[in-house]
Parts: structure tokens; C-alpha cells; sequence
């Protein structure tokens, strides 16, 4: 199974505190190191020192960091232009040596887009906007070198893109998509998802939502085993209860909720865990949600006692 650390530094985090926690991911064997991409705190949090920039902060990644993939759950359709964000991601890829993965999502949070005066559209108009988004970037990428890509839809117009800089994995970086929508979610992932994940989701829905990714790939002729089947959940290990206890209280989680929605516990408890996870939904890839970015023992405990036991 491919273990993969996921932050959430909205919620307060420098570029340097991401540095480390990509540093002690790649160090500790972890597969991948991914991002959340918001620029406002959510809950409590005060935010300080302020939102980084995902996109700035993987490229920078890109030239700190030598094995582990980079990427993002999830950019935000309503953010970038899908040219801008297709070249962004396509340079970042060339500077990592093709290390890159793209999650895109439609975008949710109305406080951070009221906040910093970004339109979010009624979800249906929103949705439609996330589908070409998907055709540019993908279309973009995948245009050879020579040729040019145009596209007319409701939301964007371009004619004749070079689709440069091409990125350094070829037809393209992987795309992640995820949510559960029942029926134009698991469409969009049949033509265009490499990954289907679904965040802090029981095993029960997201085996629902996974068989539906299946069915719809099926529908087009395309081989649901194409797409990665991943899940998301906020970890919280300790050796023992009381180093558990202590990890939850540090990052304001209630230590019961977190043992039932999502991985907290000894590393035994929470291998038993994911086990019978992996065995309902049929998953591949986990990312473990890291709250405390401070607390870089967390990393390597789940590394070294936790990842040897899930085979």
C-alpha cells in the first residue's frame, strides 16, 4: 500500500515548517508528501503566520526534496485559470523531474472565497466550470510539441495554446479527483481521474463510491483497474494511551471521535484499523492527515511502527 503524508497548512504553517515535514516525510520512506490548497484557517485556528501559496510551495518542494511525489487535495477550481494553474503545475513538474500530481476539486469554502473576493458560483454552475477545467488542463498537457489546443465551452474560450511547458511525465501527471457526487463525479473520474480519493469517508461509502467510479469507467471502455482506488483520514499515533491522548489534545481533536472517524491509537490498534478498511473498500493508497506540523516524531513513529505492519 502507498503511505502518503498529507498537510493541511492553512491552519497555520510556514514555507519552512513545510520544508521540514517534506524533509522527515522523504527521510522516513513515505511515498508522497501532499498539500491542502486554502488561504484561510478553518475552525479556531488563528492562521498565523498567514496562508502559503500551494502551488509556490510545490515548486519550491520540487527543488528540496529528490524522491517523494508532490501534489495537492485538493486545488480548487474556482482559484486559477485552468491555463495558469496547467502551466503552473506543468513547470513545477519539470523542476521536481516529474514528481508531480494533480488533485483537483470544484472548491467549497464560501468564508475563504468571501474572504478574499473570489467568486463561488452556485454549485451546478460551479460543477460545470470544474468539468472544462479538467478537458484544458488535460488537453493542454497532452497536446504534442508543434500542435495547438483550442477549446470552446461556456465557461472558457482558448485558441490555438502551444499547451506549453509540457511537463516532464508524459502523456501527463497523474489527475486525482474525488467527492461523492453519484453521478457527474464518478463520470469526470472515469475520463480523466488516474486516483479516485475520498477524504475521512467509512469504508462502507467509500466502497459505494468507488464501485460507481467502476461503473462509469466501464461504461466508456475504459478499465476501472486505471484508476487508483485512496482514501484520506487525520491520523493520531502514540506508543502508548497517554502519548495518543496528548497528540489529540494538542491538535483540539475529541480522542473518541478520532478513534471512530479516523486513525488514532498505538500502531497495532491502528494497523487493525486500516486493515479491515483496505479489506471493505479495496484501497491502495492512504494519505494520513497530519494536523500538528510541529511534531515531526509523529511522522517517523507512524513510519517505523505503524507502516511495517500493513504489509
Amino acid at each position: 500500500m502507498d503511505l502518503r503524508i498529507f498537510t493541511e497548512p492553512q491552519q497555520g504553517a510556514s514555507y519552512d515548517d513545510l520544508l521540514a515535514v517534506a524533509k522527515t516525510t522523504e527521510d522516513a520512506g513515505f511515498d508522497a508528501f501532499f498539500r491542502s490548497d486554502h488561504f484561510l484557517a478553518m475552525g479556531s485556528a488563528s492562521g498565523l503566520p498567514g496562508p502559503t501559496d500551494a502551488w509556490v510551495t510545490l515548486g519550491a518542494l520540487a527543488r528540496e526534496t529528490t524522491r517523494i511525489r508532490l501534489g495537492t487535495l485538493v486545488t480548487a477550481a474556482t482559484f486559477r485559470h485552468p491555463s495558469v494553474l496547467a502551466i503552473s503545475a506543468a513547470q513545477v513538474d519539470q523542476m521536481s523531474g516529474g514528481r508531480v500530481e494533480l488533485g483537483l476539486g470544484s472548491g467549497w469554502f464560501d468564508a475563504e472565497h468571501s474572504a478574499y473576493g473570489i467568486d463561488l458560483p452556485p454549485l451546478k454552475e460551479r460543477f460545470d466550470l470544474y468539468a472544462e477545467q479538467l478537458e484544458i488542463i488535460t488537453g493542454l498537457w497532452e497536446t504534442p510539441v508543434g500542435e495547438t489546443f483550442s477549446f470552446a465551452g461556456q465557461h472558457y474560450q482558448l485558441k490555438d495554446a502551444p499547451g506549453l511547458p509540457k511537463p516532464a511525465q508524459t502523456p501527463r501527471p497523474p489527475v486525482i479527483i474525488g467527492g461523492q457526487g453519484k453521478k457527474r463525479t464518478p463520470a469526470l473520474a472515469a475520463r480523466f481521474a488516474d486516483e479516485f480519493n475520498l477524504p475521512f469517508a467509512d469504508a462502507a461509502t467509500a466502497k459505494a463510491q468507488f464501485e460507481r467510479v467502476e461503473a462509469a469507467a466501464r461504461e466508456i471502455g475504459r478499465d476501472p483497474k486505471e484508476i487508483t482506488r485512496s482514501v484520506a483520514y487525520t491520523v493520531c499515533v502514540g506508543r502508548d494511551d497517554a502519548e495518543v491522548t496528548r497528540r489529540a489534545e494538542a491538535i483540539g481533536r475529541d480522542l473518541a471521535e478520532l478513534k471512530k472517524n479516523g486513525l488514532a491509537g498505538t500502531p497495532a490498534e491502528v494497523a487493525d484499523k486500516i486493515g479491515r478498511v483496505r479489506e471493505e473498500s479495496g484501497i491502495t493508497r492512504l494519505y494520513f492527515q497530519v494536523l500538528d506540523l510541529a511534531d515531526l516524531d509523529h511522522i517517523t513513529l507512524i513510519a517505523s511502527k505503524l507502516a511495517p505492519q500493513l504489509g
